[in-house]
C-alpha cells in the first residue's frame, strides 16, 4: 500500500491519522466535505460515486480508511435519511470503487450494532441486533461493504473520545469542574476507547502492509466500566471536587435505546496484528494531558 484515501478527516479520528501519518513514507491524501483552517484537506463526497471514483483513480489509492460516519445517536432517530446516506450508502460506493480499483477498504463501525443483552465480551461472529437509527444504518454498512467484493477490513470500536473535536472527555472535564454534583448513568457498560490506540492499529496495517485477508475485527482500550465510572475518573484524573453519582438510564429519558452490555472480545485483534492495548483509564489520563497541554 502507497497511496492511502482517509474519508472524514476532520474528525477525531482522521485527525489521530494525520498526525501519525506525518511520519509516514507513503502518501497519504485526507479527505471531507469541508476544509479546515490551516490544514491540507480535499474536498470529497463520498457519497457522489463519480467523484470518489475519480478521486481513487486519479490518485491511484490502493488504501481506503472511512472514517466518515452519522454518529449523533441522538439526532439519528429524527434523520434517518441522512444517517443512512453516510453510514450505509457511502460504505457501499466505497467499497464498489475499492473493489473495481484492488484497493483495501477500512471500515470503522460499532459496539452499537449489538443489542447489549450479552452478559460477557462480545466476539466478532455473535448476532447483529442494532436497537437505534445509528446502529442499524452502521450495521447496513457493514452488510454494504463485505458485499461489496472489495477487501476489507471492519474495525469495530466503542466509546470513542479524543482531545479534538466534542465527546465525552471533553464534556466532563468541563462539567466537573463547573458543577458541584453530577449524575451519570452506571447501567450502561462498555469500554471507554481513545481514538489514537484505533489510529495507531490502522496506522500499524497499513505501513506494515499486514493485510492478509479480509475480516470483521473488534478494538477498543482494556478494562469495562460504565458512564459513570468514565465520567469518575475524569473528573478525579483533573482534580475537580463535582460529586457524580450513579444514575439509571430512565432518570435521563432518550429517543435512541442504547445497549446496556457492549464489551467487546479484543482477542483476535491481539493475536493477529499483535497489537498491545492500553487499560482505559491510562489512556484517558493520557488525552487530558495532550487536552492540558494544548490550552
Amino acid at each position: 500500500m502507497k497511496n492511502i484515501l482517509v474519508t472524514g478527516a476532520n474528525g477525531q479520528l482522521g485527525t489521530e491519522l494525520r498526525n501519525l501519518a506525518a511520519g509516514s513514507g507513503k502518501h497519504w491524501f485526507f479527505s471531507d466535505v469541508i476544509e479546515r483552517e490551516g490544514v491540507k484537506t480535499h474536498l470529497l463526497d463520498i457519497t457522489d460515486r463519480d467523484a470518489v471514483k475519480a478521486f481513487v483513480l486519479d490518485n491511484d489509492i490502493d488504501c481506503i480508511v472511512n472514517c466518515a460516519a452519522f454518529t449523533d445517536v441522538e439526532g439519528a432517530e429524527d434523520r434517518f435519511e441522512l444517517c443512512d446516506r453516510l453510514n450505509r450508502a457511502a460504505p457501499e460506493i466505497l467499497g464498489s470503487v475499492a473493489a473495481l480499483c484492488d484497493a483495501l477498504l477500512i471500515q470503522i463501525s460499532t459496539d452499537f450494532i449489538f443489542d447489549g443483552k450479552a452478559t460477557t465480551p462480545i466476539r466478532e461472529d455473535a448476532k447483529a441486533a442494532p436497537l437505534s437509527v445509528y446502529g442499524k444504518t452502521k450495521y447496513a454498512g457493514e452488510l454494504a461493504v463485505v458485499s461489496s467484493g472489495c477487501k476489507y477490513l471492519v474495525l469495530r470500536t466503542a466509546w470513542l473520545y479524543s482531545p479534538y473535536g466534542k465527546n465525552f472527555v471533553k464534556t466532563m472535564m468541563r462539567l466537573t469542574a463547573e458543577k458541584e454534583s453530577l449524575k451519570v448513568v452506571a447501567d450502561q457498560v462498555g469500554t471507554p476507547t481513545s481514538a489514537l490506540t484505533l489510529a495507531r492499529l490502522i496506522y500499524k496495517i497499513i505501513e506494515e502492509n499486514l493485510y492478509r485477508e479480509s475480516g470483521v475485527y473488534h478494538l477498543t482500550d482494556e478494562g469495562v466500566a460504565s458512564w459513570f465510572d468514565f465520567a469518575y475518573a475524569v473528573g478525579q484524573l483533573c482534580g475537580n471536587r463535582c460529586d457524580v453519582q450513579p444514575c439509571r438510564s430512565e432518570d435521563f429519558p432518550q429517543k435512541a435505546q442504547r445497549p446496556h452490555y457492549s464489551v467487546l472480545d479484543k482477542s483476535k485483534v491481539k493475536a493477529d496484528f499483535r497489537f498491545p492495548l492500553p487499560y482505559w483509564r491510562d489512556a484517558v489520563a493520557e488525552c487530558i494531558r495532550r487536552i492540558n497541554e494544548q490550552a
